[in-house]
């Protein structure tokens, strides 16, 4: 749910990456944070374990300019990809007005994909939510590695509803502001929707 703060003139929104594990999820957002300018942005968290895997989430503050005379800051999540920390990813989505399918193309990694697919789908019920209604792309991560899944066989297994999509090599920037520009500009039409 966006927050407006009428005092300060600023909209809120958040914005989850969501995925299996080491999909590449919190390196989006690092790309994304090394990228933008030091005024536009906030403070990165990052919690991590000893093996370099989010527990909890990322959290960046990305400010993208106005929407009539308010300032629009976005609020970028990440979900730790782990089934252990299930409770962790529904609290995360709380208040979600978008979201990132972050998709592992390796073939080895089909079914983790569809099992966090249908995750997602389950935890966004919990909130009343579903994909249909919320603003949401699909990311195609790894496409730099060998033995990939096809893109008609992604596209067929994760984006049946044929949602925006985007290939991408997270670790080099490919299709990384491409898919944040995706999901911010469906929040802005669904804000434009609802009178915000």
């Amino acid at each position: 749910m966006t927050f407006i703060n009428l005092m300060a003139r600023e909209i809120n929104c958040k914005i989850v990456y969501y995925g299996p594990g080491l999909c590449g999820k919190t390196t989006n957002l690092q790309y994304i944070y090394d990228r933008t300018k030091p005024e536009a942005k906030g403070k990165m968290v990052s919690l991590a374990t000893e093996t370099d895997r989010t527990l909890f989430f990322d959290f960046l503050p990305l400010e993208l300019g106005k929407i009539r005379g308010f300032k629009t800051r976005f609020h970028l999540y990440t979900v730790p990809g782990q089934v252990f920390y299930d409770a962790s990813r529904k609290l995360i989505l709380k208040g979600v007005d978008g979201a990132v399918f972050v998709a592992d193309s390796q073939i080895a990694r089909i079914d983790a994909n569809e099992e966090s697919l249908d995750n997602l789908r389950i935890n966004l019920a919990e909130y009343g939510l579903t994909l249909d209604k919320l603003p949401y792309v699909v990311q195609y991560n790894k496409r730099d590695l060998p033995r990939v899944l096809d893109l008609e066989e992604l596209r067929r297994t994760l984006n049946p509803t044929n949602v925006p999509e985007f290939e991408a090599v997270a670790t080099k920037g490919t299709g990384v502001f491409e898919t944040l520009k995706a999901v911010a500009r469906l929040v802005f039409m669904e804000l434009k929707k609802s009178g915000t």
